[in-house]
């Protein structure tokens, strides 16, 4: 397997942040979050660790296009680390995946940085779920103009996220999967959320809602990040 590395200036802009920011609930850093940041990761144990999320997320970490598991591959490790620190910690409900999470299942500090490096490396799902209105409809138009006022500071002009601010990528994300945590995050049912999102996004309808992230879910990934073909199977699971 081609060794790779978590690049050093991101780790240590991403880590100046966290001790930079203010303490708030959806990113309050410490503990695991930052040691995992300083760690150099090793991917021969990250793909040993990520047999266990397999199970879920597939080896080729496509999750499922129901929207019940989501597509982890090609994702920032920093924002990976830190969804994977708030479950462990217990600032993220998730009842489904807590009990793979924890420290007896996958590992300390150094598992997560070895496991996320491992994930975002994985080539991502070229056919991946998209809302129900293509480019030119009506809805898609909404949902840019939404996308465009709302959510580019934060995600980007295409919706690749910034690893050093611990944004998601969602360019290529599920949309079903993007819809429900959309309407937690609009309703205060997720609570490591971004307190700015919350803010500006409480007054989304549901339509606006759906509209908004059907419009990234159409957002073309960069094809070096995609899987050659939908049948495509990780190699290392061979």
């Amino acid at each position: 397997m081609k060794t790779t590395r978590l690049n050093k200036t991101l780790i240590a802009t991403a880590l100046g942040a966290l001790l930079a920011a203010p303490a708030y609930a959806w990113n309050e850093g410490g503990g695991e979050q930052a040691d995992a940041l300083t760690l150099e990761p090793d991917l021969e144990n990250g793909l040993d660790v990520y047999e266990v999320c397999s199970a879920c997320h597939l080896p080729e970490g496509w999750g499922s296009h129901d929207g019940t598991f989501p597509q982890i591959a090609g994702q920032h490790a920093s924002v990976a680390i830190k969804q994977l620190a708030d479950i462990r910690a217990g600032n993220r409900d998730n009842p489904t995946m807590y009990p793979f999470a924890q420290e007896q299942s996958i590992g300390d500090a150094q598992a997560l940085a070895d496991v996320v490096a491992y994930m975002q490396n994985l080539k991502m799902d070229p056919e991946w779920n998209k809302g129900p209105w293509a480019p030119g409809t009506a809805e898609y138009e909404r949902g840019g103009k939404l996308y465009a006022d709302n959510c580019t500071q934060c995600h980007g002009e295409t919706g690749l996220g910034s690893a050093e601010e611990f944004y998601p990528r969602i360019n290529g994300q599920h949309y079903n999967y993007m819809v429900r945590q959309f309407e937690w995050i609009r309703d205060g049912k997720r609570r490591n959320a971004n307190p700015e999102m919350v803010e500006q996004i409480k007054n989304f309808t549901d339509q606006d809602m759906k509209e908004v992230v059907n419009w990234a879910s159409w957002q073309q990934v960069p094809a070096e990040d995609l899987a050659p073909s939908k049948d495509w199977m990780n190699p290392d699971f061979k």
